[in-house]
């Protein structure tokens, strides 16, 4: 995964998140009044992660989790209350101190946050792997391989989201090429589910996992779906 593409579609993801969108995305992840198109994407952020939960256990406890592209910890802190050890990770320091500082006080489990890359093995092995939104800047090529070192770490799931290949997102996407680089939010990459099934299912890398459970939310200007792999 060092190779130059993924080094600096990640390096554009870290300016954005910990520079130019700090101050739109510590409102978006708060109760703090938004514009009509953010509030339809916090409405489908907020779907999204109650996907995550129902695909988790009600009991936690003693489970560690990788919430791999943590952001300002919403998921980490809902998994830790039910009494899950979450190694939380992000690109953006600047997020992760919005995150400590909006930590509940009253966890079962426990959030251990960590700025850095999100394959980045060092944490050692985890019973689950969650990456809300952390994937759909990256092609199916990039994508299947993060999946894998993921998949390295996890020992019973991985949730993920993709952005499904639809008309609307195709058509944002090839828009969203128009603007001058300094105004572009990173690209969201479309995927077609079926192509993502396919390579997984043919990757010999993770030949150990199948796809489970997906569901698709569908929020105006907000469109992702959620996979989950499991042990095969």
């Amino acid at each position: 995964m060092a190779n130059v593409t993924y080094q600096e579609r990640r390096d554009a993801l870290e300016t954005y998140f910990d520079r130019t969108a700090v101050e739109a995305w510590a409102k978006l992840t708060s109760e703090a009044p938004v514009s009509g198109v953010r509030a339809t994407v916090r409405a489908g952020r907020d779907k999204i992660r109650d996907i995550f939960l129902d695909w988790s256990p009600d009991q936690m406890a003693g489970e560690r989790v990788l919430d791999a592209g943590c952001g300002a910890g919403q998921l980490a802190f809902a998994l830790a209350a039910r009494g899950a050890v979450v190694e939380a990770v992000d690109l953006s320091p600047t997020l992760l101190e919005l995150a400590s500082e909006r930590a509940p006080r009253d966890l079962s489990g426990e959030v251990n946050f960590r700025a850095g890359d999100m394959l980045d093995p060092s944490g050692g092995p985890v019973d689950r792997v969650v990456a809300m939104d952390s994937l759909i800047h990256y092609g199916l090529d990039e994508m299947v391989q993060m999946l894998t070192g993921l998949a390295r770490r996890a020992d019973q799931s991985i949730i993920f989201t993709f952005a499904p290949r639809t008309p609307a997102l195709t058509v944002m996407h090839a828009a969203g090429k128009l603007f001058p680089k300094s105004d572009r939010s990173p690209a969201i990459i479309p995927v077609s589910e079926r192509a993502l099934r396919k390579r997984i299912a043919e990757s010999a890398a993770l030949a150990d996992w199948r796809v489970a459970r997906t569901e698709r939310v569908d929020s105006f200007f907000y469109i992702s779906q959620a996979m989950e792999l499991v042990r095969a």
